[in-house]
């Protein structure tokens, strides 16, 4: 489900949950513990990376859909929880996209400090509209402070899943590698940042993501009723519904 990898004093977090890395109550569970937990055991930084071709493909829509709403309330809160813990990471932690990163892929790689993505045919993208559901203003601010205020407004409204390049064009990803090379990339940024002042650098890397930070600062007042409310919605559950269908489908 996650593969920890301690590269001296960085830790590797690579989602391994086949097919798709898709987020499901035990992955979330995980990867919030793992990213807590690291700093005390003695890492200075953090790479969050995924399968070749694939990063993560956001929720698990056909293991959560049948949930209740407490249970699914129990989900978005770890989610949330989640969220904060990379926001607030007190080391730097970097995205090592290494493919397609929609939704709850892309809202991971956005939390991060810095995103290297694989060059060619992949996509990021927060595309709930498409499916049926709102984007959280907590996770819209944290798309806003990258690419801008309006930008972020037509990728948002309009679910954009945007190519790799044009991701890289306006910010969405720091730089682009070939894929067989973006976990290594993700190190070698990671290892520059730290051979920096230590005292120094974190000094001032907490001043620059105190916006974000304070964004996150408590878990429990984020709009978590208002996500659900949405999810239940008849509108979201009839998009996700034949979402789900049409999976079972191909498969």
């Amino acid at each position: 489900m996650l593969d920890i990898i301690r590269h001296d004093s960085i830790t590797e977090l690579r989602l391994a949950r086949p097919p798709v890395n898709a987020l499901d109550p035990g992955l979330v569970r995980a990867l919030r513990a793992a990213v807590e937990e690291a700093p005390a055991q003695g890492a200075r930084g953090l790479v969050l990376s995924g399968a070749p071709g694939l990063f993560s493909a956001g929720l698990d829509v056909p293991a959560l859909l049948p949930l209740e709403r407490e249970a699914f309330r129990a989900f978005w809160n770890d989610f949330f929880e989640l969220c904060a813990a990379l926001a607030r990471s007190p080391v730097p932690v970097v995205a090592a996209i290494t493919g397609h990163a929609p939704a709850g892929g892309a809202v991971l790689a956005i939390l991060c400090d810095y995103r290297v993505m694989a060059r060619g045919a992949f996509r990021i993208g927060l595309n709930e509209v498409q499916v049926g559901l709102s984007v959280p203003d907590c996770i819209q601010a944290a798309l806003r402070r990258l690419v801008g205020v309006y930008r972020a407004e037509r990728i948002m409204v309009a679910g954009a899943m945007l190519d790799a390049g044009q991701a890289d064009a306006i910010g969405l990803v720091d730089e682009l590698v070939d894929a067989d090379a973006v976990v290594a990339r993700a190190r070698s940024w990671l290892g520059e940042l730290l051979a920096f002042p230590p005292a120094a650098m974190s000094a001032t890397r907490r001043l620059a993501r105190a916006d974000l930070a304070s964004v996150f600062a408590d878990p429990s007042a984020l709009p978590v009723d208002e996500f659900l409310d949405g999810w239940f919605a008849p509108e979201a559950q009839s998009v996700l519904h034949a979402l789900v269908a049409k999976l079972k489908s191909k498969a």
